[in-house]
């Protein structure tokens, strides 16, 4: 809801949960406030929960899942499409709520943030509608059925995103849940429960629960009624959901960090390649696990690729996020302070600092802006080009051979999305199946059938299309289904 706290200042207050299908008060009292990172000020209170309201919304979860689970197909498809209709109802709500919480400009915000999840929820139903849930081999039958009660816990970057790829599918199997949303963006959350309501969803097979990691996040990752938890964010953090979880013996998939290398091919498209890159890592103030942060060019052409880098990151305008700019602040001062840092410790380490630098971008004197910045001259054993930086900060890199910038792109923890550019296809191909990471573009191609997840320490399960359902459902093996009679 809107509530008005002064002269001129509209506030939002979300100081309900939606659990077992009512807007319940939290169990005990306590608010977190969530800050407008555009302009350092308080832009809502929203309810902070505990492990008595995870207790509550598993429950709700639980006693649901015995008839949601059993749901012809056709039941699920039509809500499903109920929730489409209701979806777009809300489109403009929740581009405004992210535009507000994480800074996305609204062009963004309204547009590709919004639009994924919309984009999601579309291709959830026309795999559902074709989706084979069970079928015989040999004399079995091998069914697949949905896992349970899961825990969805989602960040804040690309929100929508994040919770239209795991609702979507655990509703499309059967199953019934959780949603703890990062606590730096939980309006939109709550405009999508709000949805999902209107949509007629059952009451307890969704359930939303506001709050941070220690409080709900470590409750429902470690709660014994919950059979799978979904984790996107850090690889620091899904390493202690992980733990969290080992207990109770509980299924965990993770999307996590990512340093993407993204190859640029020697060949006449080289220039038009490097600018596109450049633009492509700025999108949503680099705060995107994916982006292709590890620009590879030939070495030869490091001096053509500085010139080309420098004149694409001046596009690169950056301002109010209500106003007409390219890319708006990061989240919060944590996330400045941490990519200060590393811009620092790249300028210290040698690497040429092409565009941006540290400090607010000129004209800007309040809110979490960052420069948008390029660094080149980097040796893959830096900082810079070893760490999730997360923010508009690239770095680039030279290569001798084809064989040399494979060897770059592997040389990373990370393994979850790298980008390959070239007029050859046979070469971009060929360079894209020596990748180690769960998803590479070929000139940035886009998909949302294709899988999406992580090799490495950038997680496990993966995401997406019809790939997305498996995680959450359990094999079942029937022996003796159809007995050697009957199949001759």
């Amino acid at each position: 809801m809107w509530h008005n706290k002064g002269i001129g200042a509209i506030m939002r207050e979300y100081l309900k949960f939606y659990i077992d299908g009512e807007w319940v008060d939290p169990a005990q009292p306590g608010t977190f406030d969530v800050i407008n990172p555009a302009t350092e000020e308080v832009a809502g209170t929203v309810a902070a929960g505990s492990a008595a309201d995870v207790d509550r919304a598993v429950a709700a979860a639980r006693k649901a899942f015995d008839t949601w689970s059993v749901t012809p197909v056709a039941e699920r498809i039509a809500l499903l499409e109920n929730i489409a209709v209701e979806y777009e109802k809300r489109m403009a709500d929740l581009g405004a709520a992210l535009t507000e919480e994480m800074g996305a400009p609204k062009e963004l915000a309204g547009g590709f943030q919004v639009g994924l999840g919309a984009g999601h929820l579309g291709t959830a139903i026309e795999v559902l509608k074709g989706f084979t849930f069970e079928e015989e081999q040999g004399g079995s039958l091998v069914a697949k059925e949905p896992i349970g009660v899961c825990g969805l816990i989602t960040p804040w970057n690309w929100p929508l995103n994040q919770i239209a790829v795991k609702v979507f599918p655990a509703l499309a199997t059967g199953c019934t849940m959780v949603l703890k949303p990062s606590e730096r963006s939980p309006f939109n959350a709550q405009i999508f429960a709000e949805i999902l309501e209107a949509a007629g969803v059952p009451a307890g097979v969704f359930n939303l629960v506001q709050g941070d990691g220690p409080n709900v996040g470590v409750p429902l990752s470690s709660h014994p009624d919950v059979d799978m938890i979904s984790f996107t964010g850090s690889t620091r953090a899904g390493v202690d959901i992980a733990k969290n979880a080992a207990a109770g013996v509980k299924r965990v998939t993770q999307e996590l960090g990512g340093k993407g290398p993204n190859v640029i091919l020697d060949d006449d498209a080289f220039a038009d390649n490097v600018s596109a890159g450049v633009v492509t890592m700025m999108l949503n103030s680099g705060q995107t696990c994916s982006a292709p942060s590890r620009m590879l060019v030939p070495a030869e052409r490091m001096e053509e690729a500085i010139g080309i880098a420098k004149a694409a990151a001046a596009t690169v305008t950056i301002g109010d996020p209500n106003g007409d700019f390219a890319i708006g602040p990061v989240v919060a001062k944590s996330q400045y302070d941490k990519i200060q840092e590393l811009i620092q410790q790249g300028i210290d380490d040698g690497a040429t600092l092409v565009a941006g630098g540290l400090g607010l971008p000129e004209g800007l004197t309040k809110g979490f802006y960052v420069q948008p910045t390029v660094f080149a001259d980097v040796k893959n054993d830096m900082r810079i080009a070893r760490e999730e930086i997360f923010g508009p900060v690239l770095v680039i890199l030279g290569y001798d051979s084809v064989d040399h910038a494979v060897e770059i792109a592997n040389d990373t923890e990370y393994g979850l999305a790298a980008f390959v550019a070239g007029t050859d296809l046979d070469a971009a191909r060929a360079v894209a199946r020596r990748i180690r990471a769960g998803s590479v573009a070929i000139n940035s191609a886009f998909d949302f059938c294709a899988p999406f997840g992580g090799y490495k320490k950038s997680g496990n399960g993966r995401e997406w299309g019809e790939f997305g359902f498996s995680d959450y459902l359990e094999i079942k093996g029937i022996l003796g289904y159809t007995p050697a009679s009957d199949s001759e």
